[in-house]
C-alpha cells in the first residue's frame, strides 16, 4: 500500500515536471501535446480489366418431368419398378389386366383372315367379268364386279387397321419409361382400377442429368449491361456461363451453359428469367432447389475499391478519401457499378495514382492533415502494412 502510494507521487511530480518544460518551450497550455498529423494507411489507384460478374437467385428445374398416366383402363396387376431407381426409355413401369386387350386382338385377327380370304374371291370375279365384257357379262355385270372388288379391298385395309389397333391397344397395358429419369413412388397399388386418360397420375419421372437453372435479374439491371455494352465500357464473352453456391454455401462443381436469356419481364417481379444448364451426374442438384448463381458477363476497365475503404450515405452514393495534393485528407464521391471480391467496382470519382485511404478511417475527416503508409489489403479484406507483405513474401 505504500508502495503504491509513492508511486502515484512519483508520476504527479513527472506530469507536473513536463508540464512547466512544454510551457517554457512555448507548448500548449496545460502540457498537452502539438497536434499533428494523422497516420493512415493507402493503396494507389490502377485502372485495370476486371470481370464483370452478376450474382443472382435461381431455381433448379428438372431437364424433362413427365407424369406417366394410362391409355388404357383396367386393374393394375403388378408394379414393375422400385421407386428412386433410375430408368432407362422403355423400361417397364407397370402391367395391367391385359385379358380384354388379348381378345380384341383375336377377334381382329380373325377378321382380317376372313378379309384376306375373300379379297382373292372378289379380284377373280371381277377379273373374269372384264375379260368377257360383252361376251355373256354385260357392262352392268362388270360394274357390279368391280364394286365388290372395292368392298373387299376396303374390308382388307380395314381389318388390317383395326389389327394394329388392338395390339397397339395391347402393348399399352404395360406401362414403359418414355425417357431417362429417376422413378418417384407409385401412387397406385396392385389391384386399383385405372381409366384411359385419367387425372391422377400413376407415377412421375424426373431427369436431372442436365438440368436447368433459372436465374432471375431485374430489368433494370439488364438495360444497364446493354448499355455498357453499346457505350464500349463492357466488353462481352462470345459464351456467357454461370457457376453455383448451394444452400449449404458449398461450390457447385462445373459451370452452366446459357440456353435461353428471356424475353419476357415478369410483371409482378420486374426480372428476367435465364436458363441455364448444368451437367450433374452425381445428382447433387434437385429440382426445386434454391441456389445462387454468378454469371460472368464480360470485361470492363475499372478501379477496385475495397469495401472497408467507402461507405454509402443517404443518398445511395458511396463516399471514400483519398490523399488531396496538401496532404490532407479529401472526400471523394464515387459512381460504383457492383461488386468483385471484396471490392466496389468503380469508374468515376476515382483518377489514376489516387492514393485511396484504406485504413486509419474511424478518427478521420476530411481536411485532416494525415501522413500515408502504403499498404495491401488481403483476401480477408484485412489492411497490411506493404513492407511486411514483402518480407514475408
Amino acid at each position: 500500500m505504500k508502495f503504491s502510494v509513492w508511486k502515484m507521487f512519483g508520476a504527479a511530480i513527472a506530469l507536473g515536471a513536463a508540464a512547466t518544460m512544454a510551457s517554457a518551450q512555448g507548448g500548449p497550455p496545460g502540457g498537452m501535446p502539438v497536434a499533428g498529423s494523422l497516420e493512415v494507411g493507402v493503396i494507389e489507384m490502377q485502372m485495370q480489366e476486371i470481370p464483370r460478374i452478376v450474382t443472382a437467385p435461381g431455381r433448379a428445374v428438372a431437364f424433362q418431368n413427365v407424369e406417366v398416366r394410362p391409355r388404357v383402363g383396367g386393374v393394375v396387376e403388378e408394379i414393375l419398378y422400385t421407386p428412386g431407381q433410375l430408368l432407362e426409355v422403355g423400361d417397364p413401369l407397370f402391367r395391367i389386366d391385359d385379358s380384354s386387350y388379348l381378345a380384341t386382338v383375336a377377334t381382329a385377327r380373325a377378321n382380317l383372315a376372313t378379309a384376306e380370304a375373300n379379297f382373292p374371291v372378289k379380284q377373280a370375279a371381277y377379273d373374269r367379268a372384264e375379260q368377257l365384257a360383252g361376251r355373256g357379262y354385260t357392262e352392268a355385270e362388270v360394274e357390279v364386279a368391280r364394286a365388290s372388288l372395292a368392298e373387299a379391298k376396303a374390308a382388307l385395309d380395314a381389318n388390317k387397321a383395326a389389327l394394329e389397333y388392338a395390339e397397339t391397344e395391347l402393348s399399352w397395358a404395360t406401362l414403359t419409361s418414355p425417357i431417362d429419369g429417376r422413378a418417384d413412388v407409385s401412387t397406385v397399388s396392385v389391384g386399383d382400377l385405372v381409366t384411359a386418360g385419367q387425372t391422377d397420375a400413376l407415377t412421375s419421372i424426373v431427369t436431372s442429368d442436365p438440368i436447368y437453372v433459372d436465374m432471375m435479374e431485374a430489368s433494370a439491371r439488364i438495360l444497364s449491361f446493354r448499355k455498357g455494352i453499346s457505350e464500349g465500357t463492357l466488353t462481352q464473352n462470345d459464351v456467357l456461363e454461370a457457376t453455383l453456391t448451394l444452400e449449404n454455401g458449398d461450390v457447385f462443381r462445373g459451370t452452366g451453359k446459357l440456353v435461353t436469356p428471356g424475353n419476357n419481364v415478369s410483371t409482378s417481379t420486374g426480372t428476367v428469367t435465364i436458363r441455364f444448364t448444368f451437367d450433374n451426374p452425381d445428382h447433387i442438384i434437385l429440382p426445386g432447389m434454391f441456389v445462387r448463381g454468378e454469371i460472368v458477363l464480360g470485361t470492363m476497365q475499372a478501379y477496385l475499391v475495397p469495401q472497408r475503404a467507402a461507405t454509402r450515405g443517404n443518398s445511395g452514393k458511396l463516399t471514400a478519401y483519398v490523399i488531396g495534393e496538401d496532404g490532407k485528407a479529401e472526400q471523394v464521391t464515387l459512381e460504383d457499378d457492383g461488386t468483385y471480391q471484396n471490392a466496389w467496382i468503380v469508374r468515376e470519382g476515382l483518377s489514376e495514382g489516387d492514393q485511396l485511404i484504406v485504413d486509419g478511417l474511424l478518427s478521420l475527416s476530411a481536411g485532416q492533415a494525415v501522413t500515408p503508409v502504403a499498404v495491401t489489403i488481403n483476401e480477408d479484406g484485412v489492411a497490411l502494412d506493404a513492407d511486411t507483405t514483402a518480407v514475408e513474401e
